[in-house]
């Protein structure tokens, strides 16, 4: 699969299939925190990077050979997929192919353009970031392009819940040092009541992160937080899936088309795919020997992600598969 990856048993989603729309080096941010491990092309220009024809026809293929296979269809990609064009189009034609809520992952950045908000209004969840509401912890954390209003992006995610219908679950990712001061936690405050989100879902650095600098709070530190933001929010850093009916068996490329958008652990993948880590121990040892895959390590646990970040190598990943 080209632009499909899972389905993944997502902590917020459960079956999640993945639509990648944007390649990985091209975002609004370059985000310190970024697990896709490469610097970002910063860009606010918006073109049709996947064919959506193309794309559709991925998701049809899939859905066809496998009915029952997804929860959700969530487009997300390995940069920012509001700068698809064809983003609505997308949309749409998903909802057509398929009886399945569509969720769109976004950092948010260009809600406030109205053609943005008009191709997001047919998602049945949006989930858009808001990591700093102070423009010196906004550039800290998100390293916005020059192209990016601090003041414009803020008023921009008030704008989208006002002519928004599905619902919006908004994510605070803070990193120790960078953005969780009394002073950001209390600057957030107000703008998310104005932004009036179904939900908010507090995260932190859980996977090794595009700088090394980038920590994690701990869980005490994440609970206080959480206290003083109000009572909608909810802890997701962490959050164990469930394991239930796990499968015996999984093949390398389901593994890779993970590994391909985030670093994991063993652990992860085995709750993505549903399946009993013994069965990818081996696996994983083959893919590590023939040097498709690296181990890192972050406070203290092992991640597993692809060899290289360059768009040929991610390129040389579809191939294999």
């Amino acid at each position: 699969m080209r632009y499909l990856f899972g389905p993944v048993r997502s902590r917020r989603l459960g079956r999640s299939l993945g639509i990648d729309l944007v390649p990985g080096r091209l975002c609004t941010y370059d985000c310190i925190y970024c697990e896709i491990g490469v610097r970002k092309v910063r860009t606010c220009r918006r073109q049709a990077y996947a064919p959506v024809a193309a794309v559709l026809a991925e998701t049809r293929d899939f859905l066809a050979r496998v009915p029952d296979g997804a929860d959700v269809l969530t487009i997300t990609a390995s940069g920012e997929p509001t700068l698809h064009a064809g983003l609505g189009e997308c949309i749409a034609g998903l909802k057509e192919a398929a009886d399945l809520p569509v969720c769109v992952l976004t950092n948010g950045s260009l809600l406030h353009l109205p053609e943005v908000r008009a191709d997001l209004a047919a998602a049945d969840i949006v989930v858009p970031s808001l990591d700093a509401a102070r423009p010196e912890s906004f550039l800290r954390v998100n390293r916005p392009a020059a192209c990016i209003d601090f003041a414009a992006m803020l008023e921009g995610l008030v704008a989208f819940r006002q002519g928004f219908a599905g619902e919006i679950w908004l994510e605070i990712l803070l990193v120790a040092g960078v953005n969780d001061s009394e002073e950001d936690i209390a600057a957030l405050k107000p703008w998310i009541e104005r932004i009036a989100p179904d939900r908010v879902q507090l995260n932190t650095v859980v996977r090794p992160p595009l700088e090394r600098f980038a920590r994690p709070l701990s869980a005490a530190a994440l609970e206080a937080v959480a206290a003083r933001l109000g009572p909608r929010v909810e802890i997701i850093a962490r959050t164990a899936a469930d394991r239930n009916g796990a499968r015996q068996t999984v093949n390398e490329e389901q593994v890779l088309a993970i590994l391909a958008r985030r670093p994991c652990a063993a652990e992860e993948i085995g709750r993505a795919l549903n399946v009993e880590i013994a069965s990818l121990r081996p696996l994983l040892a083959g893919l590590l020997a023939r040097g498709l895959v690296v181990a890192r390590h972050h406070e203290g646990g092992e991640f597993f992600q692809l060899a290289a970040r360059s768009p040929d190598r991610l390129q040389g990943v579809r191939a294999h598969r």
